[in-house]
């Protein structure tokens, strides 16, 4: 049986169509760490789950609460982990401990920076230290774990991110998608919030829309955002919709990068740097700091449409059909 974790919306979206795929082929029982529970109120599977217990460090919190919880395990013979975030890493560490196999699932991508994104680029490196079987996007993904001599298997096998919207026809309106929320922009939140409403406020054409994120430290400057429309979190399949017809897009996210190129939409990244480094240059943008947001808004206004025959590089909508296969014939499961 293989325990197939996960803790926050995102992870549920990326493993959600391996469930579909698994279901009377693999068998496999889901359990939620507790990360994000607040995004999550509308899954009705059938899931065990863990409470996360705050304390002074959420970080810590997170890991010591998964930590230390032998039943979860019980009849498990692999743990499958999705991504990059703290709930990950301590389950995957978990298993470890218990010497059970550990699927990576988004395996391989990197920055070389523990501090961007910080903590994921040093929970994505330590997990794949721990894996046995390792399910890279890309080949680039893949790359990475060979220079790294990691001691699992690797496979080549696409996001599955994009297995959800293989379906949507995307179309090209004013829309703006704007995302932001990762760790290491908190501090900055007010300047970059600030430099959005005054771009909004000079694009009166644009409609810049921004589904907020309820975390304290972005949550507490909605504000700031004057001519912005700010809007509550979406539904994946309402944002989805939202995503497929924009013009482009504005985030710190990193998934976000993979959706957008699949639907043709460029991508302003508000971050140092990214470990999506397939996309860079022709769906991708990176932005740097507040100051360089503004040129980088009118360019790709100007540009929206990426050049013809080119695809997206992060898969083709059908990885989970991939992995189903790889976890039967190669693994035994």
């Amino acid at each position: 049986m293989i325990l197939v974790s996960f803790g926050t919306r995102p992870e549920y979206i990326k493993i959600k169509p391996l469930l579909e795929k698994f279901q009377g082929k693999i068998d496999y029982k889901l359990l939620l760490t507790g990360q994000h529970t607040d995004l999550l109120s509308s899954i009705e599977e059938d899931i065990d789950r863990l409470e996360i217990i705050d304390g002074d460090n959420r970080l810590d919190s997170i890991v010591t609460s998964i930590m230390n919880n032998d039943s979860i395990f019980d009849g498990v013979d692999a743990v499958l982990v999705q991504g990059d975030t703290t709930s990950a890493f301590s389950i995957a560490l978990a298993a470890f401990h218990r010497k059970i196999k550990i699927i990576h699932l988004e395996a391989g991508l990197r920055t070389n920076d523990l501090l961007n994104p910080y903590p994921e680029e040093f929970n994505r490196q330590a997990i794949s230290r721990m894996s046995s079987i390792n399910l890279c996007p890309t080949p680039g993904a893949y790359d990475n774990l060979v220079s790294e001599k990691v001691q699992g298997s690797n496979y080549i096998v696409g996001n599955t991110v994009l297995d959800n919207i293989v379906h949507i026809e995307p179309t090209y309106t004013n829309k703006v998608v704007v995302t932001m929320h990762r760790r290491e922009n908190h501090d900055l939140i007010p300047e970059w919030f600030k430099q959005l409403d005054e771009i909004a406020k000079n694009n009166k054409e644009l409609e810049f829309i921004l589904p907020i994120h309820p975390n304290p430290n972005v949550y507490k400057h909605k504000k700031l955002l004057r001519n912005v429309n700010v809007i509550d979190p979406m539904q994946y399949g309402d944002f989805v919709r939202l995503l497929s017809s924009c013009k482009f897009v504005i985030t710190d996210s990193g998934g976000l990068q993979e959706e957008s190129s699949f639907f043709r939409k460029k991508c302003i990244v508000c971050r140092k740097t990214t470990e999506r480094i397939e996309g860079m240059g022709t769906f991708s943008f990176l932005c740097l700091g507040t100051d360089d947001l503004p040129s980088l808004v009118q360019w790709v206004n100007n540009n929206h449409i990426p050049d013809e025959g080119e695809g997206c590089p992060y898969g083709d909508g059908h990885s989970a059909t991939k992995i189903c296969q790889i976890l039967k014939e190669n693994h035994g499961f």
